[in-house]
């Protein structure tokens, strides 16, 4: 059961730059009457509550039930036995656990749940694309909408990306719609000898295309032994100067397992403020970057949902395309067991 004495000792290391992710005693208690209402309802209905490692802390920490990124969330999905599934993330993750479980009732407790990723490409664009090159393995990043993913071969996220990619047994990708993870896949494989035809559309994530390599030189010269962990959503020239790179959850893991104490990392800031929490023994260096969209949810959107869904919060797929797109996660599955 979730305190408020539980909540502020798991909250009160969060100093990431910004006011939302500051947190009081005070604060925590004024949470309190949200998370018990939103405890009981998940228990009247049998609901569980995946949470993404970018969104609010308060959230994170009081009434999710599993916390992750969007691989591990998706696996939570597809091995649920809820009814009714809350995902506070972004709208696109949401449709993912329910391409998973078409017979659950999906909940999009996020009013703007958008992605600058999912919504620069539609089913259409594929639609074209295949036209132009019918040889090509169509591989779509998660972060996708379901119309997108029925269209694709394969569906690929941050964590799976280089290891899926190079077990495809064709030569000729199309990779989409993210650019600059593209690039950074090209010259991965590059690097282990495997020279493919990756052809990409051109779409960004808006947060990590900000980051710039400069930045990273800047927190070197001010941190000594400092250990730089970079998405792979950022540009080659940033991911360059990593020491690491890889999904919000494998970063996590990187710095439980790492021996240094000073870590700088280029990813939505979220995640440091996860890792303040769980290593306050350890500094994190550098500003914070929000996403507009992940930091869109909110408790109270989520009891919303839970006592009275609304028909933009719940998710529905048209059939046809749920199947499709099934087939493209699926393979993602097959491609990681």
């Amino acid at each position: 059961m979730v305190t408020a004495e539980k909540l502020y000792e798991k909250l009160k290391d969060i100093q990431v730059g910004n006011p939302v992710c500051r947190f009081t005693r005070e604060n925590c208690e004024l949470l309190l009457p949200t998370i018990q209402r939103i405890e009981d309802l998940k228990r009247e209905k049998n609901a569980i509550i995946l949470v993404h490692n970018y969104v609010a802390p308060q959230i994170y920490y009081s009434v999710a039930d599993f916390t992750g990124d969007s691989y591990g969330l998706s696996k939570k999905a597809k091995e649920s036995n809820a009814d009714v599934i809350v995902f506070s993330a972004v709208r696109f993750m949401a449709e993912t656990a329910k391409i998973l479980n078409p017979g659950k009732m999906v909940l999009d407790p996020n009013p703007n749940g958008g992605c600058s990723l999912a919504d620069g490409i539609t089913a259409n664009d594929v639609i074209k694309l295949r036209k132009e090159f019918p040889d090509h393995t169509f591989v779509c990043y998660i972060n996708t909408t379901a119309e997108v993913k029925a269209q694709c071969d394969v569906c690929v996220t941050s964590s799976n990306v280089y290891g899926i990619i190079e077990k495809i047994p064709n030569d000729k990708i199309y990779f989409l719609p993210d650019r600059l993870m593209g690039e950074n896949v090209i010259a991965h494989l590059k690097t282990r000898g495997v020279y493919k035809d990756i052809q990409l559309w051109d779409g960004t994530c808006y947060v990590h295309e900000e980051y710039q390599p400069e930045s990273i030189d800047q927190v070197r010269n001010n941190f000594e032994d400092v250990e730089i962990l970079v998405h792979p959503e950022c540009n080659s020239s940033v991911v360059d100067k990593a020491d690491y790179v890889g999904s919000t959850s494998q970063m996590l893991d990187h710095v439980r397992e790492s021996k240094r104490d000073t870590f700088f990392l280029l990813t939505e800031c979220g995640l440091t403020g996860v890792l303040q929490s769980e290593f306050p023994e350890k500094t994190f260096a550098g500003s914070c970057t929000l996403c507009k969209y992940m930091k869109s949810n909110s408790l109270e959107d989520i009891l919303n949902v839970l006592e009275n869904p609304g028909p933009n919060s719940i998710v529905e797929i048209n059939p046809e395309t749920q199947k499709r797109a099934l087939q493209c996660v699926d393979r993602m599955f097959e491609y990681t067991s």
